[in-house]
């Protein structure tokens, strides 16, 4: 994202702490989070589609809204009409802008004709009405909706399959099937969208979700400074802040302006100066030097840090204007004296979203099978299956697999070695262990593990990147 949409951001954000109280907050943070859909959506070749695909986020998260249902659904049906009547009036209203010339249309393209946006609305509006009355007579949607999300998300990060559907959109609108490329469907904030869906989704489904209006749920799925990277939130918090009395004071804005200019800071002085000397797939070949490969890594290491993190200073800013404290999501990575210490203080919301969902179940179920295993087993299964599969959330494809693998087998290897340490205390000796000398060497090792990690992530080619890591010892 970019340097204006964050000052256009900013300046809602102050607008929304300022202004607005009890339920006209969360009214002003819903419509400014449709528009930003339309808004920040990344112009695509083919026809409406960076139109669609926001509808689409908007219909999803609808939908299985629907599917979790509400303790409170009758109570609050009035509520939800109107919040359900209002966002199908945004959408029609953005439609509408194509009647109004270029520089009008929010979206990045010339928005469909309004007849098939109110076909669109109408076909949401009959699915919400289907799946309540499923609802009704007993039956649990949320492993259809998981499923349907799941769907979604392998389409889009598998290059085959999103350029088949690529190729198919294309035939759809009457466009040239030959130019269809994956990178085509670029869906703006889908993947943390995703995130936000299977958690309420699971959560319904265990009975520990706390009942949500059609209003909070679209806030928290769509809630705009966290649309485009994070942090991954908790419906249940997200929804005890939205209720909380919150008002702009001078220590507040203090602070969430502190975080902007920290994180603006980070992203675009220093992360976009070390972009001009980073690594990357073009320049990696080109390069004869061994020091400059090192060098240029570690510009690349940091560059992602700084990027990152940067934005999600930013985000979590934003949010505080409004009286809302997002996860924080980065804590000093790079200095940890451990790889599972590095993976508590990295992207957190993802690392703790993986660990309560998939991890922690996988291994507890593994511990009761019937077929008992080492519990050395259990962890390497658990470690290496999470790790990979954060890995193919990146992208379905070989180099983040590897670079999933090589985190995995990280993690594995530190659990033995803390057990090691717990069997044998007489070996390492707790003050040793704790002395200033091995963590200055602990920390130098773990960056640099992490920091080789990161090749898969820079060099798609795997052949490439094995190459380049054999570069940077000489070989």
């Amino acid at each position: 994202m970019g340097l204006i949409p964050i000052l256009v951001f900013l300046s809602l954000s102050i607008l929304i702490g300022l202004l607005a109280r009890g339920k006209w907050r969360s009214w002003a943070i819903l419509v400014v989070s449709v528009l930003s859909l339309y808004w920040l959506q990344p112009a695509i070749p083919i026809r409406h589609l960076d139109f669609w695909l926001p509808t689409l986020s908007l219909g999803l998260t609808v939908l299985v809204w629907q599917m979790i249902g509400s303790k409170n659904a009758e109570r609050n049906r009035r509520e939800d009409g109107i919040t359900f009547a209002m966002i199908g009036a945004l959408v029609f209203a953005l439609g509408l802008t194509r009647y109004l010339g270029k520089g009008t249309f929010l979206a990045p393209t010339r928005p469909p004709n309004p007849g098939s946006i109110a076909f669109a609305l109408l076909l949401l509006a009959s699915l919400s009405l289907l799946i309540t009355k499923l609802r009704e007579k007993g039956l649990s949607l949320a492993n259809i909706g998981a499923g349907l999300v799941l769907v979604c998300f392998i389409l889009l990060k598998s290059q085959p399959l999103a350029e088949a559907v690529s190729r198919g959109l294309r035939v759809l609108s009457g466009q040239s099937s030959d130019l269809a490329s994956a990178s085509e469907l670029q869906w703006l904030g889908f993947s943390y969208i995703a995130f936000r869906l299977l958690h309420t989704l699971r959560d319904h489904a265990l009975d520990r979700l706390p009942p949500l209006t059609l209003r909070e749920y679209l806030c928290y799925v769509l809630f705009f400074p966290a649309l485009p990277a994070g942090p991954i939130d908790r419906a249940e918090r997200f929804q005890r802040d939205l209720h909380s009395p919150a008002s702009l004071t001078a220590k507040v804005g203090l602070e969430g302006g502190t975080r902007i200019v920290v994180g603006v800071f980070k992203k675009f002085v220093l992360a976009d100066s070390l972009a001009y000397f980073a690594l990357n797939a073009a320049n990696a070949s080109r390069v004869c030097s061994t020091a400059w490969l090192w060098i240029m890594l570690y510009a690349y290491g940091f560059r992602l840090y700084l990027d990152f993190s940067g934005y999600t200073d930013v985000a979590i800013g934003s949010g505080l204007l409004m009286g809302l404290r997002l996860p924080e999501n980065f804590h000093q990575p790079y200095l940890k004296p451990n790889i599972a210490a590095f993976w508590n203080s990295w992207h957190i919301t993802l690392a703790q979203w993986f660990r309560a969902y998939f991890f922690n179940p996988l291994t507890r179920t593994l511990r009761t099978a019937k077929v008992k295993l080492p519990a050395a087993a259990i962890i390497l299964i658990g470690q290496i299956s999470t790790m990979a599969l954060i890995g193919l959330w990146h992208g379905i494809a070989w180099n983040f697999l590897l670079w999933g693998l090589w985190h995995g087998l990280g993690l594995f290897l530190h659990n033995r070695w803390v057990d090691m340490q717990r069997s044998h205390p007489r070996w390492f000796p707790q003050r040793l262990m704790e002395g200033h000398p091995l963590q200055v060497l602990s920390v130098f090792f773990t960056f640099h593990f992490v920091l080789l990690g990161w090749i898969p992530f820079v060099i798609p080619d795997v052949g490439q990147g094995m190459r380049l890591f054999l570069r940077l010892f000489g070989a």
